[in-house]
């Protein structure tokens, strides 16, 4: 069974009021539909104490889901699931780790290193077909 690491945001998307916002609402909806459709049945979910921390805030992205708490918790999270050898890391956090120049930047630097990143990917990206 392929490994995910969740990254807090994704809690908080399952986790948080629904929202009046259109896009943070539908990625609440399709993380609901990742979590009870497909993610137990098809990898084994992982997280680190980072995410248990930053989850001990409670509702923390309730004014804005799309933030990072800091940067140095999306670099934990990284670390995590890198040296955890996890094949995916899942994250709606799409300005620090789910995007496509943050995710080129750290292959290259993982792969200097000698390091093998995860697929980098929102919930909706691991939704069956």
């Amino acid at each position: 069974m392929e490994t995910v690491y969740i990254e807090t945001s994704v809690v908080s998307y399952l986790t948080a009021r629904p929202s009046r916002d259109l896009v943070v609402a539908a990625h609440q909806q399709i993380t609901h539909e990742w979590w009870d459709n497909v993610l137990f049945k098809k990898y084994e979910p992982c997280i680190s104490e980072e995410v248990v921390r930053e989850a001990s805030y409670g509702d923390f992205h309730a004014a804005d889901l799309r933030l990072s708490a800091s940067a140095k918790a999306d670099a934990v999270h990284l670390a995590a699931s890198v040296l955890n050898s996890m094949d995916y890391l899942v994250s709606w956090n799409c300005r620090h780790i789910a995007n496509g120049h943050v995710i080129k930047l750290i292959q290259a630097e993982n792969q200097k290193r000698g390091l093998v990143t995860p697929v980098i990917c929102t919930p909706e990206e691991l939704l069956e077909n």
